[in-house]
């Protein structure tokens, strides 16, 4: 089992958002426990799990250190960089993932379509959100809602980018309420007016990950959210500044193309690589 570990969303390394990808050789996948204790070793917010069909397709199963989910963003641009890099892919490629199967236009920037967003949810009584962010009586200016394009994520707005990124949120209380709303992360939001589309942090204490320097899935979903609700156009390319108040800034860029698809991506660089040695005893008995 060969690993990798790669920066997501950032040409640098140490930046972005590191995710772990795991190459597998074969025509299945291993057991969910050992996938599950492969993702905990790693101890990334996310591992790929990628099986090779053909030259343009691909499934991949994505876990993080506490249980698998359908789809995730970084660690997919990360995993489609490597295979670019390694010259196992260009061009429109095809991703089988829980969340659905996905285009994947594969380059030295990797762009991802992701599954058809929608809003869940309007979350009518915020104010055990902000209290949980440790701002209490607080009264947002646009609707807190749980929209989805992969993943359902809680957004929620905040009034400026310094009150964003000094929050300072009770992760207990993070996890009771994404968990309550079936909902994978608290995504938040601020605008900038310093030519990114909206500053972001999403806190994921329920699956494991107090905060993520970038996601694709919560940023594809916010795009859609902004344009629903009248902030952006329904079309065009936009970006986002995430990971600022973790130290790894990360641009995410997303697309809504001309038919209502939106579209993730960027760049990743490679960090490190190293092969996994399972030699599994049997258990004596008697």
């Amino acid at each position: 089992m060969k690993y990798y570990i790669v920066d997501a969303f950032t040409d640098q390394p140490f930046g972005g958002n590191p995710a772990g990808v795991v190459l597998l050789e074969g025509d299945s996948f291993p057991s969910e426990t050992l996938m599950l204790q492969v993702a905990a070793e790693l101890r990334y917010s996310e591992t790929a799990f990628v099986r090779r069909l053909s030259p343009t397709e691909y499934h991949v199963r994505y876990f993080t250190p506490k249980a698998e989910v359908e789809l995730c963003g970084h660690a997919t641009i990360a995993t489609f960089s490597l295979l670019h890099q390694m010259q196992l892919a260009e061009g429109e490629c095809l991703c089988h993932t829980l969340a659905g199967d996905l285009r994947i236009e594969v380059g030295e920037k990797v762009m991802m379509q992701m599954a058809t967003p929608s809003i869940v949810a309007t979350v009518d009584d915020t104010d055990e959100i902000y209290r949980a962010l440790g701002l209490a009586d607080y009264l947002p200016t646009l609707p807190v809602q749980i929209a989805y394009s992969g993943l359902p994520d809680i957004m929620i707005p905040i009034s400026d980018v310094a009150i964003l990124n000094g929050l300072q949120p009770t992760m207990e209380a993070v996890a009771a309420i994404t968990q309550k709303h079936k909902a994978v992360s608290f995504h938040m939001f601020a605008f900038g007016n310093d030519g990114y589309t909206a500053h972001v942090r999403d806190f994921a204490p329920l699956y494991g990950v107090p905060e993520e320097s970038a996601t694709g899935t919560a940023n594809a979903a916010l795009t859609h959210y902004l344009a629903v609700n009248s902030v952006i156009p329904r079309q065009g390319d936009f970006a986002f500044l995430q990971g600022e108040a973790m130290g790894r800034p990360s641009v995410v860029a997303t697309r809504i193309a001309i038919d209502g698809n939106i579209y993730v991506g960027g760049t990743a660089y490679v960090l490190a690589s190293g092969k996994f040695n399972l030699v599994f005893k049997a258990s004596k008995c008697g």
